[in-house]
C-alpha cells in the first residue's frame, strides 16, 4: 500500500512539475513574441488599423495627403519604414508630418522624412528617434533599433504617388524639424533637415539643395551649431555649389572663445569638401 501511495504522488508531483514548467516556458516566450517591435506583420496590422480610423474620422482629403503618402510608404516600402513627424513643441500638441507640399509648373510634389527599421533588428518606434533626448540613440542603438533616415520626394500624379528619389540622411535619431530655404548667395531653394544633438547640447542642419532643380537628387552640406562648435553655410569661390565656415574655439571649461574660421569649398571633381589651408583634408558632406 505504501509503495502504491507514493507512486501516486510521484506521479502527481512529475505532472504538476511538467505543467508549471510549461507555464514558465511559456511566460518567459510570451513577452518577446507579442512584442510589436518584434513582430512586422503585427506592426503593419496596427498601422492598417490605424489609418482606417484615420480615414473615417477625415472628412475633407486631397490627393497625396498625409494619410495618402503614409500608406503609399506602407504598402511600397521594406517592413518598418515610416514617415516622420516634427517633434513636438508642447506636451500635448499633435506633432506635424515631416512633409513640404509643392506645387511648380501644375506638378504636384511633397518632400518627406521617412525612416528604415535595420533588418535584423527590433523595429523602430518614433519615441526613440524624434525629439532632443532621442538625439542619444547612437550609444545604445542597437537595444532601441537602429533607424536609417531618408529625405524622398513624391510625386502625386491624380491619385497616384510615386518616389522620384531618395537621400539618405547621415543621423540615426533625434529628428526635430524640416524646412524650405533659400541660399542667400544665389537664392538656390535648399531643404534643411533639423536634428537635436544632447551629445554636444546643440543642433545639425542637413542641408539638401536643389542645384539642378527639385526633380534632380540634391546636394548635401551639413552645418551645425553648438556651445563651442560651429560650421555655417558660405560662398567662397563663387560657383553654383555652397561652401562653408569651419569655426574653431577655445574652450578651457570656464569660457569658450572663438580663435579662427576655415573655409572648405566643394570640388566637384572630387565629390567632397576641400579644407582651403589644408588640402588633405576634406569632408564628404
Amino acid at each position: 500500500m505504501k509503495y502504491i501511495i507514493g507512486l501516486i504522488c510521484f506521479t502527481l508531483l512529475s505532472i504538476a512539475l511538467s505543467h508549471c514548467g510549461g507555464k514558465k516556458e511559456e511566460q518567459n516566450k510570451s513577452p518577446e513574441s507579442y512584442q510589436v517591435e518584434n513582430s512586422p506583420q503585427k506592426d503593419a496590422d496596427i498601422q492598417r488599423y490605424n489609418l482606417e480610423i484615420r480615414k473615417k474620422n477625415t472628412p475633407v482629403r486631397f490627393p497625396g495627403d498625409t494619410i495618402a503618402i503614409i500608406e503609399y510608404v506602407l504598402n511600397n516600402y521594406p517592413e518598418g519604414t515610416y514617415l516622420m513627424s516634427f517633434d513636438k513643441t508642447l506636451t500635448y500638441n499633435v506633432p506635424k508630418p515631416a512633409l513640404i507640399y509643392i506645387n511648380q509648373e501644375g506638378n504636384q510634389y511633397a518632400l518627406g522624412v521617412i525612416a528604415r527599421s535595420k533588418p535584423g533588428e527590433r523595429l523602430i518606434e518614433s519615441k526613440n528617434i524624434i525629439g532632443y533626448d532621442q538625439s542619444n540613440i547612437d550609444l545604445d542603438s542597437t537595444k532601441l533599433g537602429t533607424a536609417f533616415f531618408y529625405l524622398s520626394l513624391f510625386q502625386i500624379i491624380d491619385n497616384q504617388i510615386i518616389t522620384l528619389w531618395e537621400a539618405p540622411i547621415p543621423s540615426h535619431g533625434g529628428l526635430n524639424s524640416i524646412s524650405m530655404n533659400r541660399w542667400a548667395y544665389n537664392g538656390t531653394p535648399y531643404v534643411d533637415i533639423n536634428f537635436h544633438y544632447a551629445q554636444g547640447i546643440g543642433h545639425i542642419d542637413y542641408n539638401y539643395f536643389l542645384i539642378n532643380g527639385l526633380t534632380s537628387f540634391p546636394h548635401l552640406l551639413m552645418t551645425y551649431k553648438g556651445i563651442n562648435f560651429k560650421r555655417t553655410i558660405a560662398n567662397v569661390n563663387n560657383d553654383k555649389y555652397p561652401d562653408y565656415m569651419e569655426y574653431l574655439y577655445i574652450d578651457n571649461g570656464i569660457k569658450v572663445i572663438e580663435r579662427d574660421s576655415i573655409p572648405f569649398v566643394w570640388s566637384a571633381r572630387d565629390s567632397v569638401y576641400i579644407n582651403t589651408r589644408n588640402k588633405k583634408q576634406t569632408r564628404p558632406y
